[in-house]
């Protein structure tokens, strides 16, 4: 069978058909994930820091049933506003397809439509792993699942703090996803630069880890690879601060019954209000941060795969 091709803008089919460093986003970080216009401002300024280190952006997601890698200022615009949006992880595509919707992708389903179109290296705020208490609800994101069959470099601050982190590491481990810290030994937990759990291994330089990806893929390997780069310091959020913060959302969300797909976005929204706006700032800052590192490995990235070794 024949695998569908995502429709690219000229811009990054023109690159990826020269070899040129791409990086993939997301598009539920501006469907879900913020309000109009932090949102769009958001998805322009990660564009921009992209551009600025040397490589070509690909926000991914779905319009009117379409799945598009490479959006124009004018699409970002009109999904950031879009009121009848939904949100697509990697199983729900296909009937996005067929029911003509627009939908912000996560990030399994960015990493599939990556993949799909030729692009290596993605980068996001955070990564969904597993919640607290999957032991009884088995609420497990599908991000992980596809870290563990595609072959995408996710580049992001950790996981999301909401989640059970060693559960999660535990789950990276079973899928045989090596998780790689930027320039520290300790694994981040998105708000916070510690999560009190240490990564599997540390390299220092865009270089290094673009070397590390390309010697992966060659040993066919089969899966991605998780590259968690800290919040920047000036941004980061005190672990007592966000860690109370979060235990009052996630206490919120038990009493009103909120879960499966509704409850990220609720709890990253209640955070936001809890923390008086300072958690959005500390988000939007991480994203850049991550987009900055993603661009230094899709040019070291490109460059050795140019080098025919």
């Amino acid at each position: 069978m024949t695998l569908l091709k995502p429709k690219l803008s000229r811009e990054v089919a023109e690159t990826i058909a020269a070899g040129g460093p791409v990086v993939a986003l997301e598009s539920t970080i501006i469907t879900h994930g913020m309000p109009y216009p932090a949102n769009l401002e958001t998805a322009l300024g990660v564009e921009a820091v992209i551009r600025e280190n040397g490589a070509v952006p690909a926000t991914i997601a779905v319009i009117d049933g379409e799945l598009r890698v490479g959006l124009v200022h004018r699409e970002l615009d009109e999904l950031a506003q879009a009121k009848r949006v939904v949100k697509a992880s990697g199983r729900d595509l296909a009937v996005a397809m067929v029911k003509k919707q627009s939908a912000g992708t996560t990030v399994s389903a960015t990493m599939l439509l990556a993949d799909l179109a030729g692009i290596d290296i993605f980068a996001t705020g955070g990564v969904g792993g597993v919640h607290r208490g999957a032991e009884q609800t088995f609420d497990i994101s599908a991000d992980l699942t596809e870290l563990g069959r595609t072959k995408t470099a996710v580049v992001c601050a950790g996981v999301k703090s909401i989640l059970d982190i060693a559960k999660t590491l535990e789950y990276l481990e079973t899928q045989r996803v090596p998780v790689i810290a930027y320039g520290t030994e300790d694994f981040p937990a998105f708000f916070t630069r510690k999560s009190g759990y240490k990564a599997d291994h540390r390299l220092d330089t865009p270089e290094e880890i673009a070397e590390a990806m390309f010697l992966h893929h060659k040993l066919g390997t089969g899966t991605g690879l998780m590259i968690a780069n800290p919040i920047p310091e000036a941004a980061a959020l005190t672990p007592e601060f966000i860690d109370g913060t979060i235990a009052d959302a996630v206490r919120e969300a038990d009493e009103k019954g909120i879960g499966r797909k509704e409850l990220t976005p609720f709890l990253l929204a209640r955070i936001n209000e809890l923390s008086r706006g300072e958690s959005l700032k500390a988000n939007i800052e991480l994203v850049k941060n991550n987009a900055r590192l993603a661009a230094r490995m899709a040019v070291a990235y490109a460059a050795l795969k140019k080098s025919g070794r």
